[in-house]
């Protein structure tokens, strides 16, 4: 039987490669005989570079330091490649502005500066690309996409004057915007944001504060200064209205601002990653998929890895699996968990566990779902 093995990462455990691996091996454990096919997926957040470098060793992986989210320097790779309209780059935003960069007690968005984003975008015009594919997901900011502005050279300004600080603590103050150090080259380059929520800026803080390390007050500071943000860059950088538009509030905000400030087109991210993975290509002739994440819930379906595996592996009249972390499995889905109570001290050991149980289960053929 020949079997493709296409999860997404595992919430801060496993990224989509390591999961790909422990879910290859504990089914290979219970059926040795199969031909099992890795290809790891992202819907555009953590873990998306790695995907790619792994699916296509033509891509160049390029590293280049950046200010983290607590403003200290941090290294962050980036991959260079070429497609029919020539370089296109990819960047993942969790590798400049990631939650996992901060330690859990340091967790703060009223702090946390998207800055390098900004920079790490720099260096990809900089090498030459014509199309970057930024990756939302994973950030540890809530700062409107304001700090990645001021990495792309801009100047956000009080109304004094004054240069705004970093971090969405201080959003409310804005006043106005200046195009400053922008390079002009940025208009002839095109830039999609993938992401897997349909959030608009305004809903961000509520919505992403909290797993951030954010407080009932800080929540409210932050939507108010996401809605200050809102109408000065709707105003400065004539983009009226786009604050209400699905996916803005993506990365805490980094989807409306680097929407506003590089014309970027929202897209939801799973079907590109895909596409780029090659996915259907792996389809086609398979038995049997095996998809995953860290926790499935309600919300799985809806633009994320399992859902688009799922929806692929129907086209091609394929029955598909789901090894998920933790969370409930939908009466129509069948799958193992492998740490419904949480990940213990070797989550990989728990995803292979769960894999093998779930192979034993289909043996001598496929299970539907």
């Amino acid at each position: 039987m020949r079997v493709v093995i296409a999860p997404d990462s595992f919430g801060g455990t496993l990224t989509a490669r390591e999961a790909a691996s422990a879910i290859a091996a504990g089914w290979r454990s219970a059926r040795p005989d199969d031909d099992v096919v890795s290809r790891g997926m992202s819907d555009g957040g953590e873990g998306l570079v790695d995907v790619l470098a792994t699916a296509d060793p033509d891509w160049e992986r390029h590293t280049v330091e950046v200010a983290g989210p607590r403003a200290t320097p941090v290294a962050a790779d980036w991959l260079l490649g070429e497609d029919r309209h020539g370089p296109v780059a990819v960047v993942e935003v969790a590798l400049a502005c990631g939650l996992a960069l901060v330690e859990e007690d340091r967790r703060d968005p009223l702090r946390a500066t998207s800055h390098g984003v900004g920079e790490l975008l720099d260096a990809t015009r900089s090498a030459g690309a014509r199309r970057v594919l930024v990756g939302l997901g994973g950030s540890a900011t809530v700062d409107g996409g304001l700090g990645a502005l001021t990495g792309l050279g801009m100047k956000l300004l009080r109304a004094d004057g004054s240069g705004l600080k970093v971090g969405g603590g201080w959003m409310h103050e804005l006043d106005h915007i200046d195009l400053g150090w922008l390079d002009p080259g940025w208009a002839d380059v095109e830039v999609d944001l993938l992401a897997d929520v349909r959030i608009s800026l305004q809903d961000a803080a509520a919505v992403f504060g909290p797993q951030k390390g954010a407080d009932e007050a800080a929540v409210r500071t932050l939507t108010d200064g996401l809605a200050t943000a809102a109408t000065v860059v709707e105003r400065d950088l004539d983009v009226p209205g786009l604050s209400q538009r699905p996916g803005t509030g993506a990365a805490g905000g980094l989807g409306f601002a680097l929407a506003a400030a590089l014309g970027a087109r929202l897209r939801a991210g799973a079907p590109v990653v895909a596409g780029l993975v090659d996915l259907d290509d792996a389809l086609r002739g398979a038995d049997l998929v095996v998809t995953g994440e860290g926790r499935i819930d309600a919300t799985t379906a809806v633009g994320k890895v399992v859902g688009e595996v799922a929806e692929r592996a129907r086209t091609f009249d394929v029955p598909w699996l789901v090894v998920a972390g933790s969370g409930d499995l939908p009466d129509d889905v069948d799958g193992e968990l492998s740490a419904p109570d949480g990940p213990g001290d070797d989550p990989a050991a728990e995803v292979t566990a769960a894999a093998a149980r779930l192979a034993a289960r289909v043996d001598p053929g496929p299970a539907t779902a």
